[in-house]
């Protein structure tokens, strides 16, 4: 089992605005149209697993980006759009039994996504894998990539590349 983050970032750290907001994103210049390696990592995964906040921002994404199944962490849902119910499925719990239990059904590499979730995984020392571009941008306020942790979490930097523009992105593996 494998747990991944692929995530960008603001200078600072945020990860979209205050308001949940990834404008930002949009305004960083890619004149080559570089996907920075996501297409490849997607590759590697089995499974999306994200919170409630970033399902409902993707949610208004067209077409619907994902063509793995996305599992969306949520106390609140009670169903999935009808054009998605193959695709998506809303779990809750405890973390650890629902990555054993989406190991079970062989969804053994999995990318967290969201701000929330990211952190929750973090603190229940779940997360193997970090995959962090900064994007030359200071937004001053926002939703935070990374919470208080009570424990220390060790990472060995695995590769760094820089993109045209000035993109940086940094691969850590959990020790």
């Amino acid at each position: 089992m494998t747990t991944s983050v692929y995530i960008a970032t603001s200078l600072d750290g945020y990860i979209a605005t205050i308001s949940g907001g990834l404008d930002w994103l949009d305004n960083f210049p890619n004149p080559t149209e570089s996907d920075y390696g996501f297409f490849q990592f997607m590759d590697g995964i089995d499974a999306v697993v994200m919170g409630r906040n970033t399902y409902e921002v993707v949610l208004n994404f067209e077409p619907w980006p994902y063509e793995k199944k996305v599992f969306v962490l949520s106390n609140s849902l009670r169903e999935v759009p009808p054009e998605l119910v193959d695709k998506v499925e809303l779990v809750h719990g405890d973390l650890k039994a629902i990555i054993k239990k989406l190991a079970s059904q062989g969804y053994n590499n999995l990318y967290i996504d969201g701000g929330k979730t990211i952190q929750s995984f973090l603190k229940k020392n779940l997360i193997d894998e970090l995959i962090i571009s900064k994007i030359p941008v200071i937004l001053g306020e926002g939703i935070p990539l990374f919470s208080k942790q009570k424990q220390i979490i060790n990472f060995e930097h695995c590769s760094t590349e820089v993109f045209e523009g000035g993109l940086v992105k940094s691969h850590y593996k959990k020790v």
